[in-house]
């Protein structure tokens, strides 16, 4: 699908997994929501993106609405332990959400 296809693919020729980003909150809604992400890239990289893409120096992330992955986790690592229906489901928040 060409709304997969997104700005935050990381290194070329590395395996990559679909993320979904979901606002929570007051947070402001993505236009593109869905992206693949290299396996190889770290939690940083999508928490970076999202600063960027919002605007903002700090944004709240969780995994499955519950908790807070390490910036130094993996994505390949969180895709594998917490995909839900083959997507890696990330909440952003503006203020603290969850936990």
């Amino acid at each position: 699908q060409q709304q997969e296809e997104g700005g935050m693919a990381g290194a070329a020729g590395q395996a990559k997994v679909v993320v979904l980003l979901k606002a929570t909150g007051d947070a402001p809604i993505l236009k593109q929501s869905k992206f693949k992400v290299g396996t190889g890239e770290r939690f940083r990289f999508v928490v970076d993106f999202l600063r960027r893409h919002l605007k903002v120096d700090s944004v709240f992330t969780y995994l499955n609405t519950s908790f807070v992955p390490s910036l130094d986790e993996t994505i390949g690592d969180l895709h594998r332990l917490y995909a839900l229906e083959n997507k890696l489901v990330i909440n952003y928040a503006m203020t603290p959400a969850w936990g």
